[in-house]
């Protein structure tokens, strides 16, 4: 049995679906791979202060006392 015939152009009605499904929102990957570059740099950066830093205290608290 074939299917009836359809007063619609299929064309258009393909086109309208296509119209309102809308555009594609794309996610940017930029932001976020900017926010670990500076988290990755900014640990790097404590790590050599933390490093390089000398130490606080340079006599034990005992031989102060003393």
């Amino acid at each position: 049995m074939p299917p009836p015939d359809s007063a619609l152009d299929a064309v258009m009605i393909a086109r309208a679906r296509r119209l309102l499904h809308g555009p594609e929102v794309r996610e940017r990957v930029w932001p976020a791979l900017c926010a670990a570059a500076f988290a990755a740099s900014a640990a790097l950066a404590l790590a050599t202060a933390m490093i390089v830093a000398p130490p606080v205290t340079t006599t034990h608290v005992v031989q102060q006392a003393r």
